[in-house]
């Protein structure tokens, strides 16, 4: 590989600054945050054993739920939180991105900072805090002058812990809609370039062992009392935050956010989509990798302004209505985003990506299988795979009342990797997408689905309430409507599988549009 001449290389420092930006800021915010909780509250219970032990032991708890979904609970809270501000005061606040992130990098950096100040504290010589108060100190004086100074080092060294911890744990933090180093890996995985996945954790990386070297110098300017350490340190952690979050500042305001799901297909359509807004001298900015939920509930909030849905996934999963015919659902499903949410459906591109049952080609053929019938009696033999949200869809509810499906084992894997593992045979069957190129490459089929239990999954194009009048915007994607067939969608999946310097979602992209421009 040509490092050099590389276009991924340079496209992920183009993605530098207001990667690494965001993610500072958000991590600062959460430790400050974090440090405003725990300093107090060990001052509180450090002399109080029942209290002190419900506050370690709570603190504990939250270490012992992953990353992750402590950062995906926020999510939900914090949005009918908003929504009962909405109702009762008139005004509500944004539950996508930031503020979930902050509050569950917040409670996550708690621990290493409680537990340190109390254990500081109470490692002091008690004939020390006796001098004290024997010279006529008061409690308050003893704790400032004496207590806290001796502490200070442990103290530090949990404030290090903590910060170590809310960097990286910040990178879990994209799927919730806030910006981060992160990028780099949900869409590098999700896009199999491996040079974003190397370059998010190298960042990743470097940040949380720059920011403990500084906090070390710090820590050991305190421990042997030299001011010249502490300056230094203080100025180091000030010139990087200055130096990551000005740049991250300079976007323009009226930069329109272009979400996308985590799958390959929704990171090409969203390049697809900033690129036209670029061409249309327009800003665009994506935000990328959320998850089906939170997606449609930001751009109903005007979190973000413009993504690609399907028709099946809102009706189904979002409306929890029952499968109508294609005309119909179209039609119901523009009037009900309109009335409901504000939303703008501008029009669908072409295509559809829907959800089907595929294995083998040869397989298939040699078990007779061509329809979901045809498998049904062989199902209990069987292990299928899907994505992270498939098995918990009501379209597999639809599928197993249907058609009387039982598998033998149930898998759950990130979308690109089940191809490869039912072409190895790791899995019999793996729920996958009509859209996707990957399938003609490992030569699989798809089964037909003979009792359309699996609703139609038509692409549209939505814009948020704030730009349902749009004109600019409206224009810039007007050339996209209608032009993607099948076709063309799957050989763009297709080419997005492939692991060179022409398989990034913006190659793809601008492939994908001299494609339909011929």
């Amino acid at each position: 590989m040509n490092f050099v001449s590389d276009p991924r290389w340079s496209d992920a420092l183009t993605r530098l600054p207001d990667y690494l930006g965001n993610h500072v800021r958000v991590s600062l915010t959460a430790l400050a945050l974090g440090l405003a909780i725990s300093f107090p509250l060990a001052l509180m219970v450090r002399r109080k054993p029942v209290l002190r032990d419900i506050a370690l032991g709570v603190a504990g708890i939250v270490q012992t739920v992953p990353g992750l979904a402590l950062l995906a609970l926020f999510y939900p809270l914090l949005l009918a939180l908003a929504g009962l501000s909405l109702q009762w005061f008139g005004t509500g606040f944004s539950a996508f991105g930031f503020l979930p992130a902050v509050l569950a990098l917040a409670l996550y950096s708690m621990l290493p900072v409680l537990r340190n100040t109390i254990t500081g504290l109470q490692g002091i010589d008690p004939a020390i805090i006796e001098a004290a108060e024997g010279v006529g100190m008061t409690q308050r004086q003893s704790l400032l002058m004496v207590e806290l100074p001796l502490a200070l080092p442990v103290i530090m060294a949990g404030i290090r812990t903590a910060a170590v911890w809310v960097i990286g744990t910040a990178t879990l933090s994209t799927p919730i809609g806030q910006t981060s180093l992160g990028n780099y890996i949900f869409a590098g995985l999700q896009t199999q370039n491996w040079v974003f996945v190397l370059f998010g954790c190298a960042a990743a990386a470097a940040l949380a062992l720059a920011v403990d070297q500084l906090l070390a110098l710090i820590e050991t300017g305190v421990r042997r009392h030299s001011r010249a350490r502490i300056v230094l340190g203080c100025l180091g952690i000030a010139a990087l935050i200055v130096a990551t979050l000005v740049p991250s500042f300079a976007r323009a305001k009226n930069t329109y956010i272009v979400g996308a799901k985590t799958f390959t297909e929704q990171y090409i359509l969203s390049s697809l989509i900033a690129q036209r807004l670029q061409a249309a001298g327009l800003s665009a900015s994506p935000r990328e990798g959320l998850g089906s939920a939170v997606i449609f509930e930001a751009l109903a909030a005007n979190d973000i302004d413009v993504y690609v849905d399907y028709s099946g996934t809102l009706w189904v999963n979002q409306f929890r209505r029952e499968i109508e015919p294609r005309a119909k659902l179209l039609d119901d499903l523009k009037t009900t985003l309109k009335e409901k949410y504000g939303i703008t459906q501008l029009g669908d591109l072409g295509f559809e990506n829907a959800y089907a049952l595929v294995m083998p080609r040869k397989r298939a053929e040699a078990l007779g299988i061509r329809t979901i019938a045809d498998l049904a009696p062989l199902a209990g033999s069987m292990s299928i795979a899907g994505d992270y949200e498939f098995f918990s869809r009501p379209e597999w509810a639809a599928l197993q009342k249907s058609y009387g499906l039982s598998f033998r084992q149930q898998r759950q894997m990130q979308p690109d990797f089940m191809y490869a593992a039912v072409a190895a045979g790791d899995v019999d069957m793996i729920a996958g997408y009509t859209s996707d190129g990957l399938i003609a490459k490992y030569d699989l089929v798809v089964l037909e689905d003979t009792k359309a239990a699996i609703p139609p999954y038509d692409a549209i194009v939505l814009l948020s309430p704030r730009r349902a009048d749009d004109a600019k915007l409206r224009d810039a994607l007007q050339p996209l409507l209608g032009r993607i067939d099948i076709a063309a969608m799957r050989a763009a999946n297709l080419r997005a599988a492939g692991n060179d310097s022409t398989s990034s979602p913006d190659a793809v992209a601008r492939w994908l549009w001299a494609r339909i421009n011929k």
